[in-house]
């Protein structure tokens, strides 16, 4: 679902802002983002993109088969 490797990157970057003055624990601030940022996104209901992409087709079949039974509805009752 998240790429863990983009976790890594984020985690990297928040522990590359700490200062240099407390490098020693600039490491342990790594791990600890790492995992807070996991936690926290795994609370969220996120879905993939490819099931977002799947539903955003069904969707799109959907709506045009509405407009399509609305058309003929109307037809039929102007008949």
């Amino acid at each position: 679902m998240i790429d863990p490797k983009k976790l890594d990157d984020i985690a990297k970057k928040l522990s590359d802002a700490v200062p240099d003055r407390v490098k020693s624990a600039k490491d342990e601030m790594g791990k600890q983002f790492k995992q807070v940022l996991q936690t926290q996104l795994g609370k969220l209901d996120l879905v993939s993109r490819d099931e977002f992409d799947t539903q955003t087709q069904v969707l799109l079949r959907t709506r045009q088969k509405i407009e399509e039974l609305e058309k003929k509805l109307s037809e039929l009752e102007g008949k």
